[in-house]
């Protein structure tokens, strides 16, 4: 499975979102008045209001933000893997498109995250182009044909064409053998962390562990033993908000 890839050729992804705004009640009036809109079509329950659901926003590009993003590619035997994190997310987005428009602009070059087709990709892109980013090659799909597009979703593959549930990544990766990424925190615990804790650093030793059980999964379902613990080298954030 997946033998017709070079393994250097992909550019594993996790992104972490966060609300745009630290609770509801900051919502400027008029995407306060757009989210009540969202967030009827969300409930579920008669006691959930646009206020409760607002710990959701996260998870829509419309009403959130990117505020890590942790990109790892094989190189000379190891993993390497460098994060883009902050709370500027047009200056972290763009220190993310000049690495994706040296390294990974290639049309052999390939782009994999779990679920990231319905998530991390267009999360990625539609960010951008609010911040008034041009969207680097590998992101700028519109007009192509499915298998013109070089994503890859672990997610995705393991359904084998079955489309009934959701697996998750720490189901995968227990199910695999593979250390949990969720050792720490969840992703429903990302905006607290950030918005009430403050602690960014801690979120993107979270991305990373996700990243890093991306691209291990795709080992496995290579049928190839997943990176070792000492192969993996995590690089310095050049904004000098994490280096390890």
């Amino acid at each position: 499975m997946l033998d017709h890839i070079q393994l250097n050729k992909v550019l594993f992804l996790d992104i972490e979102t966060v609300p745009q705004w630290p609770s509801y009640d900051d919502l400027p009036a008029d995407f306060k008045k757009l989210w009540e809109h969202k967030a009827d079509t969300l409930k579920r329950a008669p006691d959930e209001t646009a206020e409760t659901l607002y710990r959701k926003a996260g998870i829509y590009a419309e009403f959130s933000k990117i505020i890590c993003i942790s990109a790892a590619y094989f190189h000379a035997g190891h993993l390497r893997v460098k994060s883009f994190a902050g709370d500027d997310e047009k200056e972290l987005l763009c220190r993310f498109a000049v690495m994706v428009n040296q390294f990974f602009r290639d049309s052999d070059y390939y782009l994999a995250a779990h679920n990231g087709k319905e998530f991390d990709f267009p999360v990625i892109a539609r960010r951008m182009l609010v911040n008034g980013l041009p969207l680097p090659k590998t992101f700028d799909i519109a007009g192509h044909k499915p298998w013109e597009i070089s994503h890859i979703d672990t997610m995705e593959l393991w359904k084998f064409g079955d489309y009934k549930s959701f697996t998750s990544l720490a189901l995968l990766a227990t199910l695999f053998g593979l250390p949990t990424p969720k050792d720490d925190i969840n992703g429903s615990e990302v905006a607290s962390v950030y918005w009430i804790e403050h602690d960014l650093a801690r979120i993107v030793k979270y991305c990373q562990k996700d990243t890093v059980t991306v691209a291990r999964l795709f080992q496995k379902y290579r049928g190839e033993k997943p990176v070792s613990e000492s192969d993996i080298v995590i690089v310095g954030d050049s904004s000098g908000i994490y280096d390890s």
